[in-house]
């Protein structure tokens, strides 16, 4: 399931998202990239030092706690803290490549399952030129390019690429979950049984068969999810 959530960041915290990047340091890219990944990733990312990286992090995970769009789509039990990365110049493209399985915190805690990926655009489309992320799954390939402050979510299992950007920066913050409910199936059956009954409630109201049915959703996700 892929999914696009706009307006995530307020224009306020984008503002503050946009001048904290604008005032880091930029490392090589291939910082937290697996074997494979490496050969094909070619840009720049916030190293775990980066001075304003705990404020970019609280930003982003404050805006997605918020979020109930976002909740319902990815179900997240874990979110491992989001990176930021950035393409332009001579470091301008990731290739075709699978995220890693399984992601180590930052502070060595232990390991997120990467269930679900996220790409939260931190750059206006006319910043820049190409970058286009690719997303392919079984209903082919899907080119997103969002504005900034909004976001795409999709299964980490899915092959993805950013295109070389052959003019400006495109800025981005990109994120691992691992979900409640690890079955991808059963987290799209979920949510589009959330987002029924979303509709039904507006229109109906909390009428039987709508407590009902809102009572089969929460009896299936507490059969399939984590915890």
């Amino acid at each position: 399931m892929l999914i696009t959530i706009d307006d995530v960041l307020t224009p306020e915290e984008l503002s503050t998202a946009k001048s904290l990047l604008a005032q880091s340091t930029w490392s090589d890219g291939q910082i937290t990239a697996g074997l494979q990944a490496a050969k094909a990733k070619n840009n720049e990312q916030l190293a775990e030092n980066a001075e304003h990286l705990p404020a970019l992090r609280r930003l982003v995970l404050n805006a997605l706690n918020r979020n109930a769009l976002f909740f319902t789509a990815a179900l997240p039990l874990k979110i491992l803290p989001p990176f930021f990365n950035r393409y332009g110049g001579d470091s301008n493209y990731y290739g075709f490549h699978t995220d890693n399985a399984m992601r180590q915190m930052p502070d060595g805690s232990g390991y997120v399952r990467a269930d679900v990926s996220a790409t939260l655009f931190l750059s206006d489309p006319d910043e820049y030129e190409g970058g286009l992320l690719t997303i392919e799954d079984t209903f082919g390939k899907h080119g997103v390019k969002l504005k900034a402050g909004s976001m795409v979510v999709y299964p980490s299992t899915s092959i993805h690429e950013v295109a070389p950007v052959t003019r400006g920066h495109r800025v981005a913050c990109f994120m691992f979950m691992q979900s409640m409910v690890r079955d991808p199936g059963q987290r799209r059956m979920l949510f589009d049984m959330d987002m029924a009954l979303l509709s039904l409630r507006e229109t109906q109201g909390d009428s039987e068969p709508v407590v009902r049915l809102t009572g089969c959703y929460h009896n299936l996700l507490r059969r399939w999810a984590d915890s």
